[in-house]
């Protein structure tokens, strides 16, 4: 049974590269890398047919404009018979910073009309969906539609660019080693500043209180602690000494 892989977005070159048509993007894309083509029309989509990790795939463009979309996976689902669960649909998000992706195997719409109509058509929310982030407008007054079917700045679109790309991978780690796995991969920012900021960031302590301040965290070293069940000679002749140190300060 093949995997069918959708990517949501609007046909005609007046919205080709537009934050709206990500999901479109990355479906071109996967398609680039395993030498497929969007070479024949089924049921208001452009179709693609090949194969990913071993797996038959079937990647989609619905035709129908982004609002029934869902149309278009429908009939492509019942003519080849394919379950909702082996159903992938790419798409783009607002809600998300550009340059950063999210798994998930179920959900709503989020107020996505082309993920409300595949809900719709299909009768269920459990469709696995990759989401890439194309931003909201920093303005709330900016008009949400104008915003989503406008295109990338200059700034945005090197980091665009390269969560396609991240997309396509994700794509083919769900075919090759399953959701749950992908997920934990994918599931992050362009990059792991915070965690690189707390790695980064010293650990201060409080000095010692003859000290006149708070010695720099890279000075501060914190003896190990002893372990009870050592027994070496060593070990015995320091704790004899400590014994024999308080014994000296308690006189």
């Amino acid at each position: 049974m093949p995997y069918l892989i959708v990517g949501l977005g609007n046909p005609g070159s007046r919205y080709a590269n537009t934050r709206h048509n990500a999901g479109f993007m990355a479906v071109e894309e996967l398609a680039r890398r395993h030498g497929m083509r969007f070479s024949t029309k089924q049921a208001n989509a452009e179709v693609a047919r090949g194969e990913i990790a071993g797996t038959k795939v079937i990647l989609i463009k619905p035709q129908t404009f982004m609002n029934l979309s869902g149309q278009a996976v429908r009939g492509i689902a019942n003519f080849y018979k394919i379950p909702s669960e082996r159903i992938l649909i790419i798409y783009d998000d607002i809600a998300l910073p550009v340059g950063t992706l999210r798994i998930r195997e179920k959900g709503s719409s989020a107020g996505h009309n082309g993920v409300k109509s595949v809900i719709q058509q299909m009768g269920t929310e459990k469709i696995a969906r990759i989401r890439v982030g194309v931003d909201r407008p920093a303005d709330p007054r900016h008009n949400q539609v104008d915003w989503v079917l406008g295109r990338f700045t200059k700034e945005e679109q090197p980091m665009f660019e390269e969560s396609v790309q991240r997309a396509t991978e994700a794509a083919e780690s769900i075919l090759r080693i399953g959701m749950e796995r992908t997920m934990n991969t994918y599931n992050t920012g362009p990059a792991s500043t915070k965690e690189e900021s707390r790695k980064s960031r010293p650990i201060e302590r409080p000095a010692a209180a003859s000290d006149g301040g708070a010695k720099p965290a890279e000075e501060v070293k914190v003896a190990p602690r002893a372990d009870k069940n050592d027994l070496s000679m060593d070990t015995l002749r320091q704790r004899i000494d400590r014994i024999m140190q308080r014994k000296e300060e308690t006189k």
